[in-house]
């Protein structure tokens, strides 16, 4: 497991420290599924893949925990749709 991720649920949000840094992919709880909002990389992160190690890492979480997810955030829309791996978690991508 990536234990780089860190659920941090008083902030609603996934979270990847680097360096100085922070990567966020924020949620909220509802009905027993995960429901991402957004996600942010600070600009001295970008072209690093660090959203997509991330984004990998919250799926993990999300899976492990037992849970579903609605993705409400288009870079999470986006990264797993790339991902069929997760199709299984994902209920709802609004």
């Amino acid at each position: 497991m990536d234990d780089s991720i860190v659920d941090n649920p008083v902030d609603h949000r996934f979270q990847l420290a680097v360096g100085e840094s922070i990567a966020a992919a924020y949620y909220r709880l509802k009905d027993g599924k995960v429901i991402l909002t957004h996600t942010e990389v600070p600009q001295e992160l970008s072209g690093q893949g660090i959203g997509s190690k991330l984004a990998h890492g919250v799926f993990r979480r999300i899976r492990e925990s037992g849970r579903k997810v609605e993705i409400k955030c288009s870079f999470m829309a986006s990264w797993a749709a790339r991902h069929p791996e997760v199709n299984d978690l994902v209920v709802a991508r609004t």
